[in-house]
């Protein structure tokens, strides 16, 4: 009797959509009519990768082979994940770029246990997004819900693929939203949630009471590198603007902004005359950037981006960073006390492509340079600059692009191109190499 009172009470808890728990015949409150609609759309991903012994030059060659009795064929790793349906006419599967990253073979397997090659439409590692496709009839779909209507406390459910032992669905709430600064990628604006998350559950849905979705499920924080309670999804909000920019473009296209800032401190609230807490607040203006043409000028108090809230800076680059080069964005600004309205309109990244640059040994393909005076960030970042990627290459496939700022290898600090290519050769894959790109800073894990 007092689990059914429990129960009761929690059904009338408001969660959000105006969703309510249903009955069963018994009288008991369930999920399962949801999870019927809902776990058809999740998906089992299987990913067969290329050995890491691939990428080292002496194996590749038949005498080293032969003398170490290593066999001709690579061996084939095979690791596992989620995904989830959101386009079934098109058949669109959303997942998390790490479970996909260097893979060879991507097998979708579907509740009715179909399984289907997919392929890679694209990826964005500053968001761990992918997106693939596959083709079949008769497939499920989930759709998108609104993660900005998420409020700490509404009811959550994850679904996925923990452990690859089959879809596991496990309940709990929103412990937290727009989580940021944990280093897992380089746009962060994290749902944080105690419902279970666990290794493959990667890539998997958070779904609210209503069955839709308003996250993909993406990180953990836990001692043993299991669930303690503490899970992280990418917001729907952010993964729906990064597929439908990577359907349209095959990836997302990020520009430069020119801009430089930091969060509102009590100190900074006073002394600016600030309503609240709330905004980011202008450090740095770049000249000849798209900010100072917008008019954006130091101590100007940045509210929102297109008529979305900026918490601080962290939000406000999440939200730049979503903006495709050449279109513009309304920014609602606070200056000396008074509101403003500014139009801000999104260049592409600085390109030099008439550098020659000098060739990286451990990145076959890559080209850089040192930062010389100049180039945008000149002065503002120690590091060896992208100026060319060949294509068809090694380099080609890392992830990197013309213009990124190299300025680490794993835990070495490199101030040019010399102290880059010198870190490089020191360090033992995976290689964890930090770069600027735009006004973002990003890690890129290459194995």
């Amino acid at each position: 009797m007092r689990l059914r009172l429990v129960l009761a009470v929690l059904l009338f808890l408001p969660p959000f959509a105006n969703a309510a728990l249903p009955f069963d015949g018994k009288g008991m409150p369930t999920l399962a009519p949801m999870l019927a609609q809902v776990t058809p759309a999740v998906v089992n991903i299987s990913v067969v990768t290329r050995s890491p012994m691939e990428d080292n030059p002496l194996f590749r060659d038949p005498l080293f082979r032969r003398f170490f009795n290593i066999p001709d064929q690579p061996r084939r790793e095979q690791s596992a994940g989620s995904g989830v349906i959101v386009d079934r006419a098109r058949g669109y599967v959303l997942t998390n770029n790490h479970v996909i990253n260097n893979a060879q073979e991507v097998v979708v397997t579907l509740k009715d246990r179909r399984a289907l090659k997919a392929r890679l439409v694209g990826t964005d590692p500053g968001t761990d997004v992918a997106v693939l496709k596959i083709d079949a009839q008769n497939l499920a779909e989930l759709k998108f819900g609104d993660s900005d209507a998420l409020n700490v406390g509404d009811f959550v459910v994850a679904i996925g693929n923990p452990f690859g032992i089959g879809q596991t669905v496990t309940s709990g709430i929103v412990s937290a939203l727009g989580r940021s600064g944990l280093g897992i990628e380089g746009y962060e604006d994290f749902i944080q949630t105690d419902a279970s998350i666990n290794p493959g559950n990667s890539g998997g849905a958070l779904v609210n009471l209503a069955g839709e979705l308003v996250g993909i499920n993406t990180a953990i924080l836990g001692p043993s590198g299991s669930s303690a309670g503490i899970g992280f999804a990418v917001p729907s909000s952010m993964v729906r603007s990064v597929m439908e920019q990577i359907i349209r473009f095959g990836e997302v296209r990020r520009g430069r902004v020119g801009v430089v800032t930091q969060d509102m401190t009590h100190e900074l609230a006073q002394t600016l005359a600030a309503g609240s807490a709330d905004g980011a607040v202008v450090v740095k203006v770049e000249p000849g950037s798209p900010a100072e043409k917008a008019g954006l000028r130091s101590r100007d108090i940045v509210l929102d981006v297109n008529g979305k809230a900026v918490r601080g800076a962290a939000d406000m680059r999440n939200r730049m960073g979503l903006i495709p080069v050449g279109e513009e964005a309304e920014l609602r600004v606070q200056r000396d006390g008074r509101p403003l309205k500014l139009r801000l309109r999104i260049a592409e990244l600085f390109t030099m492509t008439e550098i020659p640059g000098e060739a990286v040994p451990q990145l076959a393909g890559v080209r850089v340079s040192n930062i010389e005076p100049g180039m945008p960030v000149y002065g503002t970042v120690e590091g060896a600059i992208v100026t060319r990627i060949e294509p068809n290459t090694p380099g080609a496939k890392t992830g990197l692009r013309a213009g990124d700022v190299l300025y680490g290898v794993n835990r070495s600090r490199a101030r040019s191109a010399a102290e880059l290519i010198a870190a490089l050769r020191q360090a033992d894959r995976p290689l964890r190499i930090l770069l600027l790109r735009g006004d973002s800073r990003l890690t890129l894990t290459i194995r």
